[in-house]
């Protein structure tokens, strides 16, 4: 525990035998769960963890955990509704079942899912698994030993100590990131982090593609969990939950880790264009659930101003590059349709990305 409340860390993991173990014993003390979510590995993973549950130091807790509860006094209905949701949601995640049978007081908590459902699946069960307990605090650190455990308390303590409902990770601030990141993963997180300015109204982070990030028990409550993103976009998925959520968000500096055994699955030109078309998704999700449906905003007009004024101009943009190319003049009134949609539609996105950068700026702590 850490300032009387309780901790659990994530461990989404996949053919990771060589690696689990190495995160099970060099997860700090203060951890009162560790949830390994087993996403249907065909290696020997399963095997190794089931060897950590019959350890007696390793496996020892001294808390005993409770299914979060509600009781009825005629005021909070609502709450009992909530209530009722959250346990019949499990329908919604992938088939999987707890391997330990006394994981109320252990301090392993094993989850298998049946099948391969993804990484990202793999981070909401044991989420899910956290929000059934009311854990005060959860971080996710992968089973591939990539994310040093040490940095957990860095990761943790805003929630703790100043109410923050999102802490991640940032590798990029660090001063070594460019001599340890690989150069190809160094520029597709720049350009995708770039991206998911936009997609999550977060314009001040960067560093999106990390998993290593710890939420608050009112963020784990806050977004529907089962709906994450089933793979490696998962992060990016989530940045945009909070931010609609109006969840608070912090970023500390943690240092890249690579070359330590781990073995990557991520292939970046699969992932980019699957994460690109996940964030245009988002971004237009967030703009009409956050800033049309629950509170109009004016940059809702703006940014759609300057989209639709966009598709107007295009034609006249391929005009005037066309008469570029075979050097001939154009009419009065092409450029000055040219000039004015161009004008306008850039003017429309400036105010509207500029409002976005505002109107967030209060959610950063």
């Amino acid at each position: 525990m850490l300032s009387d409340r309780t901790i659990g860390v994530v461990v989404p993991a996949y053919n990771e035998e060589k690696q689990i173990g190495k995160v099970i014993e060099t997860m700090p003390g203060f951890v009162d769960r560790i949830i390994i979510v087993d996403d249907g590995s065909t290696d020997a993973t399963l095997e190794v963890v089931k060897s950590y549950l019959n350890d007696s130091k390793t496996n020892r807790s001294s808390i005993t955990l409770e299914p979060s509860k509600i009781i009825a006094n005629g005021y909070n209905d609502a709450e009992l509704k909530l209530q009722e949701l959250n346990r019949s949601e499990i329908k919604w995640f992938p088939n999987s079942e707890i391997i330990n049978s006394d994981f109320l007081n252990n301090r392993i908590v094993l989850i298998k899912h049946k099948k391969r459902s993804g990484n990202g699946k793999a981070v909401a069960r044991g989420l899910k698994f956290a929000k059934d307990y009311g854990l005060d605090a959860v971080a996710i650190l992968d089973g591939d030993g990539q994310m040093d455990p040490n940095e957990l308390f860095s990761i943790i303590s805003p929630i703790l100590d100043c109410n923050v409902d999102y802490v991640k990770g940032n590798r990029l601030i660090h001063r070594s990131s460019w001599l340890v990141i690989p150069r190809i993963r160094f520029i597709g997180n720049s350009i995708l982090s770039i991206l998911n300015k936009m997609a999550s109204g977060f314009w001040k982070i960067s560093d999106t593609q990390t998993g290593y990030v710890a939420l608050s028990k009112k963020a784990i409550n806050s977004i529907k969990l089962y709906k994450l993103y089933k793979s490696y976009g998962w992060p990016n998925d989530l940045l945009v939950k909070i931010n609609i959520a109006q969840c608070t968000l912090r970023e500390v500096e943690i240092k890249p880790v690579y070359r330590i055994g781990e073995k990557s699955r991520m292939n970046l030109l699969t992932v980019i264009p699957k994460i690109s078309w996940l964030l245009l998704k988002s971004f237009f999700k967030r703009l009409w659930i956050k800033y049309f449906f629950r509170d109009f905003h004016p940059l809702f007009l703006l940014y759609h101003a300057a989209f639709i004024l966009w598709i107007f101009w295009l034609p006249y943009l391929f005009r005037v590059i066309k008469a570029l190319i075979y050097n001939y003049n154009l009419s009065f009134e092409t450029l000055f349709a040219f000039t004015f949609l161009g004008i306008f539609s850039f003017q429309s996105f400036l105010f509207a990305m500029w409002m976005d950068i505002l109107d967030n700026d209060r959610l950063y702590k």
